[in-house]
């Protein structure tokens, strides 16, 4: 059964890189819908805050309740980090925090290092 909500997971995740970054801030994205519950903190390194707050912390997911929060840290308990992960087309970069199911980083992590050319992290 895993395998049939895998795939949504994924394009949540990637859809999130893209679509997602504040100096000095993250914002903690946590998204829920029918067999998904992801749960992301991305730490800005160098996106303007404001297009840090209006468009990469909000991010538009069909059927799926998001909330977003802020604060000045991603909180403990990732379980992996995509670090200095570079925006999809854009010059900026992110540290990604994940949280929730760890066997995801199968995914993550080649993801982080090939798309993103970010340095994955396991915590």
């Amino acid at each position: 059964m895993r395998a049939n909500w895998l795939p949504m997971r994924l394009a949540w995740l990637l859809s999130t890189l893209t679509a997602t970054g504040a100096w000095a801030e993250s914002c903690v994205v946590h998204s829920q819908g029918e067999r998904v519950d992801v749960k992301v903190c991305q730490e800005n390194i160098n996106i303007p805050p404001d297009l840090f707050h209006d468009g990469f912390c909000k991010p538009q997911l069909k059927d799926q309740k998001t909330d977003v929060t802020y604060s000045e840290q991603c909180p403990a308990g990732s379980f992996g980090e995509c670090s200095n992960a570079q925006v999809a087309n854009m010059p900026y970069r992110q540290n990604i925090h994940y949280y929730g199911v760890a066997s995801d980083a199968a995914f993550l992590k080649p993801f982080c290092e090939q798309q993103s050319k970010g340095v994955w992290k396991a915590h």
